[in-house]
């Protein structure tokens, strides 16, 4: 299962990813965008950070992924904060048995690049639509096809400090635009030793023109595309692609 080694020591290797900030630009966007609605789905939410961090800000937050593991440290993020949050063990292509409809969906950290094949992902956008009500807005990002080519394929990267040590590796996939990521953890133990976890991840990226085919024919409208956490600009060597779209009315 995807993180299944990985989840235990996740955080303390994403201290770097900028959680405030992305916070910020989601409810922006949400401003901008949504409407009074404050009932927000984090998708693939991971370890919840976000989730939590949106909460702070008033909203309705629920979360889900598929990992087992990741929720459980959700929920013990939010227990700790003293938020009721709650938490869905579900795949982003068959999400589904929520209580009542969304005002937003989203996918962040370039979660929806571990889709594989085109259909899981237009099967993705349509489940997307059915958690929102009409109106409700779905915002999520991907790597940039440049980031798969130029940055990404081909490059190791490697941390290390008194706790955790990682060797990241990228190779070309065997789809286009996809990069086959293996990860090597060194984690010390309570007996002052280190246990050795391996993960091996896949992800794909697709052209922005058609990811918007397929928001289209999932019953969404485009409200924006961007990179790099800036909205209003998009340039040939963006890294990240952020996507906002409307629910249509049915």
């Amino acid at each position: 299962m995807i993180y299944q080694g990985f989840a235990g020591v996740y955080d303390h290797l994403m201290e770097d990813v900028p959680y405030q900030d992305w916070a910020k630009l989601l409810d922006e966007m949400i401003r901008k965008y949504g409407n009074t609605g404050r009932r927000v789905l984090d998708v693939a939410c991971g370890t919840g950070e976000i989730a939590v961090l949106l909460q702070e800000k008033g909203y309705e937050m629920s979360g889900a992924d598929l990992s087992e593991e990741m929720l459980a440290l959700a929920i013990q993020k939010a227990e700790e904060k003293k938020m009721s949050i709650p938490f869905f063990q579900q795949d982003m292509r068959e999400m589904e048995g929520h209580d009542r409809a969304y005002d937003a969906v989203m996918i962040n950290c370039d979660s929806l690049n571990y889709l594989l094949e085109d259909k899981d992902v237009q099967q993705t956008f349509k489940a997307a639509a059915g958690m929102l009500r009409d109106e409700g807005l779905f915002l999520f990002d991907v790597h940039s096809i440049y980031k798969m080519e130029h940055v990404l394929k081909g490059s190791t990267f490697a941390d290390a400090d008194e706790d955790v040590s990682l060797i990241w590796q990228c190779f070309e996939g065997e789809k286009k635009h996809s990069v086959e990521h293996e990860l090597t953890f060194f984690v010390k133990d309570a007996q002052q030793s280190y246990s050795r976890i391996d993960e091996f991840h896949q992800q794909r990226t697709y052209p922005p023109e058609q990811i918007k085919l397929w928001l289209k024919d999932a019953g969404f409208e485009i409200l924006a595309v961007f990179g790099d956490f800036k909205p209003g600009t998009l340039d040939n060597q963006a890294e990240r692609l952020f996507f906002a779209a409307k629910k249509t009315n049915t």
